[in-house]
């Protein structure tokens, strides 16, 4: 319980330091009264998809987490859920005890639920829905000459709609590999791989994602070159786009030393952006906070507001071997041996776990911000390294997760 208790410490502390932010804005509605309202336990979760989403949200997070702590003064950018995905599919080839280690990195070992293979099924179709603007592909790759057994091909398949490949190795397995990934995503997440996979008699687990976030309120201004800052050097000119009045539900948390927006896409997506009070790239206090259950009850304890606000207009591609990462998510022992018998009866490990993620941001929204009797005050200006997340409000997932640290280093 102390988790909770502490977290909703900083939940008050946070309200009460945005409380004060806009008591110029709030005064003669609110008046100097103080009032505070006791915290109950709400169950946050309640339902299979939920609980599923949650777990593969704080998988996403401690992924994220790991990876920057490596990389910490660079752009990075995650989808856990397709990540889950690929890693579930490789889950069902083990033995009972490698099942076990595989789902308590994915955090499945939290959900009680018998059914979770068909949970996870359930929920990718969720997020994946038409208009949501997400498109995920996650695919095992098997080294051929492996005697490898038809009933875990089938099972996949079955279950997930896709069938493992085995592959020869050489230059036509990465045609295949790139071409499936490509069709996937509506030929948007392209070259995939540069290289072959490794030639070793092994698994490869094969994730990517396509996003492109339509807002619900449009900006009215976008692709005018603005600076942003960079850390240790000389600012950057990017193209930013700009709206007067935007509605955003926001706050201040003092304790994480950031400023917090959540801006609603189209069909229940919604970002959160954190930004930093200071120019840093040292944004590890602010990745340790990152929860599941903190995102949640941000969305319910931000404020609603109207603030003068500019984003970078955000285009890029990222790709990375997440392979290296697995050791530091409790996952050594099981990559030393896997005990992944129902793949083959030769020994078999995880060779790479290749990961790309492709995302786009534009000014269309499908309505105009409000006119007010009363411009804001208010203002937020994303111009300085910044953490964001992509949520899926209905089920609470975590879809896209990234770092922004010199947004002129970000292509497509």
């Amino acid at each position: 319980m102390f988790f909770f208790v502490s977290f909703r410490m900083k939940r008050t502390t946070f309200l009460l330091v945005f409380a004060a932010a806009l008591s110029c804005c709030w005064a003669q509605e609110t008046g100097n009264e103080e009032v505070v309202e006791e915290e109950e336990h709400v169950e946050l979760f309640t339902t299979p998809t939920t609980k599923m989403a949650a777990a593969t949200s704080d998988f996403g997070y401690n992924l994220f987490r790991t990876l920057s702590s490596r990389e910490a003064a660079a752009n990075i950018f995650l989808s856990p859920i397709s990540v889950s995905a690929a890693l579930t599919q490789l889950s069902m080839g083990g033995s009972q005890r490698a099942q076990s280690q595989l789902y308590r990195a994915l955090r499945y070992h939290t959900l009680q639920d018998p059914q979770l293979l068909n949970t996870l099924k359930d929920l990718l179709a969720a997020v994946k829905t038409s208009g949501k603007g997400l498109s995920t592909a996650a695919r095992l790759y098997v080294a051929r000459r492996l005697r490898l057994k038809q009933d875990f091909f089938k099972l996949v398949e079955q279950q997930y709609n896709v069938r493992p490949k085995a592959l020869m190795g050489g230059a036509k397995d990465l045609k295949e590999i790139n071409d499936w990934v490509s069709q996937q995503t509506g030929r948007k997440v392209q070259q995939f791989l540069s290289k072959p996979l490794p030639r070793t008699a092994g698994v490869n687990a094969v994730s990517a994602s396509y996003f492109k976030g339509k807002w619900v309120t449009r900006f009215s201004q976008s692709g005018g070159l603005e600076n942003f800052q960079v850390d240790g050097g000389a600012p950057v000119q990017i193209p930013m786009m700009q709206q007067d009045n935007y509605p955003v539900k926001m706050g201040v948390d003092s304790d994480l030393r950031c400023t917090i927006a959540q801006i609603q896409m189209q069909n229940d997506i919604s970002m959160f952006v954190f930004l930093p009070e200071e120019v840093t790239t040292n944004t590890s206090l602010l990745e340790e906070s990152l929860t599941a259950e903190f995102v949640q009850d941000l969305s319910m304890a931000l404020q609603p507001a109207q603030v003068s606000l500019t984003l970078p207009v955000l285009r890029l591609s990222y790709s990375t071997d997440l392979l290296p990462l697995l050791g530091d998510l409790g996952l050594s022992e099981w990559l030393e041996n896997p005990e992944l018998e129902k793949v083959s009866n030769q020994p078999a490990k995880l060779t790479s776990v290749n990961h790309k993620v492709v995302m786009e941001t534009a000014p269309e929204g499908n309505q105009y911000p409000s006119s007010p009797s009363t411009p804001s005050h208010l203002t937020y200006r994303v111009d300085r390294p910044f953490v964001y997340l992509i949520r899926d409000e209905p089920s609470g997932a975590l879809l896209f997760i990234g770092k922004v640290v010199n947004p002129k280093d970000l292509t497509i």
